[in-house]
Formats: structure tokens, C-alpha cells, sequence
């Protein structure tokens, strides 16, 4: 029962990871993209183009409001076009990094908002381009609140790894369904509980370092 046990919990772990990993990476890239595109292309941007900006508002807002076990579903020939299936962790992805983009891409252009304009024209007056200032104002300078926005959704992806689950994704989301719900195995119930805190609490941990620890290079150096 133990061996059991330890085999059942360990391939929902590896299946979780493997979800987290690959979509945190996916939807980090998406998400930072829709982010700064938010940022430098509204009214008074250093790319301003009110139209793009709009449009690209009203389609993160409109998948933020899908919720996501229903935007699961419609994207499942999406990832069944791209992996060729709609079932298992590799499918989930596809679906993990769509519905974690908008919201990273949220959080992303709050974090940007926080710089100070000064050191945007600053930047302006001695020549520098709008890539020189996204790359050499606007992301470092919002480097310690990008991580802890970053850290927030790494964590949703964890949970919403455990919402794929329930429609064949795998993981520990799957596990606790199919075998600590349905079979009433309370061991395995319990423990996916307990893997998964460990998970947001290891995720959280990292974040919060890494950040701290640019702030703390910040006030040596400033």
C-alpha cells in the first residue's frame, strides 16, 4: 500500500511539474509581451497607438472572464491541433498558458506603471530609442515587482493545473479525483493536499528571495 502510495504521488507530481514548468515558461513570454505592449502603446506611450491598445485590452479582459474549467473546453481542439490530443499534461499546456497570459499580462503592466515617468524622459533626452528604454529603463527598474507579480502567477498555474485535472490533464489535480474522491483513498487525498502547498510554498519562497535580493543589491548600489 505504501509503494502504492509513493508511485501514485510521485507521477502526479512529475505530471504537475512538467504542467507548471512548460506553462509558467509559455505564459511568461506571452504574458510579458501583452504587457508591454499594454504599457508603451496607450495614450501618451513611447509607442502610442490608442486603437492597438484598446483591442488588446478588450481580449485579455475578455478571456479573464472565461472561467477557466469552460476555457479548458474551448481550447481543446486548439491543443489537440498543436500536441495532435486533447488528454494528458502536454495537451493542458496549451490551455495553462492561454488562460495564464491575460492575467500575467495584468500584472505585468501594473508593475511597469510603477516607473517613474522622470526616468522615462530621462532616458528620452539623451536619445535613447523605445526598445532602449523597455529593455534598459522599464524592466529593470520594475525588476522587483515583475518577480513578485511573476510569482503570483506561477502559483494560479499550479492551481489551475489541479482544474485540468478534473477533465483528464493528469497530475495531482487528476489524482485527488480520481483516487481520493472517487475511490475514497484519503492517503492520496492528503497527500496531493499537502504536494501541492509544498509546490506554492517553494514557489513563493523563490519569488519573494530573488526579489528581496535585487532590492537589497539596489540600496548597496544606490
Amino acid at each position: 500500500m505504501r509503494d502504492d502510495l509513493a508511485e501514485l504521488l510521485w507521477e502526479g507530481l512529475r505530471e504537475t511539474l512538467y504542467m507548471v514548468a512548460w506553462s509558467s515558461v509559455f505564459a511568461l513570454f506571452l504574458g510579458t509581451l501583452l504587457g508591454i505592449t499594454l504599457v508603451v502603446t496607450e495614450k501618451g506611450g513611447i509607442l502610442a497607438a490608442p486603437g492597438v491598445n484598446r483591442v488588446i485590452g478588450t481580449a485579455i479582459n475578455g478571456v479573464r472572464s472565461i472561467p477557466f474549467i469552460i476555457l479548458i473546453v474551448i481550447l481543446l481542439p486548439l491543443s489537440r491541433l498543436i500536441v495532435g490530443t486533447s488528454l494528458g499534461p502536454t495537451a493542458a499546456i496549451v490551455s495553462l498558458s492561454i488562460g495564464a497570459a491575460p492575467f500575467l499580462g495584468r500584472i505585468i503592466e501594473n508593475a511597469l506603471r510603477e516607473v517613474e515617468d522622470g526616468k522615462i524622459e530621462a532616458a528620452k533626452s539623451v536619445g535613447a530609442g523605445p526598445f532602449t528604454i523597455i529593455l534598459q529603463v522599464l524592466i529593470p527598474e520594475a525588476l522587483p515587482a515583475l518577480i513578485r507579480g511573476m510569482t503570483i502567477a506561477v502559483i494560479s498555474i499550479t492551481e489551475f493545473t489541479a482544474v485540468a485535472g478534473a477533465i483528464g490533464a493528469g497530475g495531482l489535480g487528476s489524482l485527488a479525483i480520481r483516487f481520493g474522491y472517487q475511490r475514497f483513498r484519503t492517503d492520496i487525498l492528503l497527500g496531493t493536499v499537502l504536494l501541492i502547498i509544498l509546490i506554492v510554498q517553494l514557489i513563493q519562497w523563490s519569488g519573494d528571495y530573488i526579489a528581496r535580493s535585487i532590492d537589497r543589491r539596489r540600496c548597496k548600489n544606490g
